[in-house]
């Protein structure tokens, strides 16, 4: 049997507890999921991507299934180079939702045969967002409560 293979794209500045959240959930569907990190040259981000890389591997330590990169090309462009056809995302919100849907109807026009899957985050973590999580740092405040175990900023 073929290998399930999903890409779970994002900015992940930085990767919170909800992003985990759905990383776990995306692998009880899928046998491998990559995480990756999309680099816009256009938005400076309060992390480098390296930094972020180096966190979502904090993150993810001892997990089965996981692959962490960057790209800086579309999404469904690094599906393709991949050969992957399924896309995961993550949402907190009605508001989130029709953000995702937007970018998942243009993904389905530039590459019909990619297929992207909406996850609703869990109730305990739909408070949590990386903007949030980057203005408590910037302020010298805890990020114990939105970050996953074992990262160190």
């Amino acid at each position: 049997m073929e290998k399930r293979t999903a890409l779970f794209p994002g900015s992940f500045d930085p990767f919170t507890s909800g992003h985990l959240n759905i990383l776990k959930r995306a692998l009880t569907m899928f046998d491998e999921v990559v995480v990756a990190v999309g680099i816009n040259i256009d938005k400076r981000g309060c992390f480098p991507t390296e930094k972020r890389l180096d966190i979502i591997r904090q993150a993810t330590d001892g997990m089965k299934g996981v692959r962490i990169m960057s790209y800086g090309n579309l999404t469904v462009d690094t599906c393709r180079e991949l050969g992957i056809r399924h896309i995961v995302r993550g949402v907190r919100n009605m508001i989130d939702f029709e953000t995702e849907r937007s970018i998942a109807d243009a993904n389905r026009v530039l590459a019909p045969e990619i297929e992207t899957i909406i996850i609703p985050t869990a109730q305990e973590f739909a408070h949590i967002s990386s903007s949030a999580v980057r203005d408590i740092i910037k302020h010298g405040g805890d990020t114990s409560r939105f970050l996953p175990e074992g990262v160190r900023l």
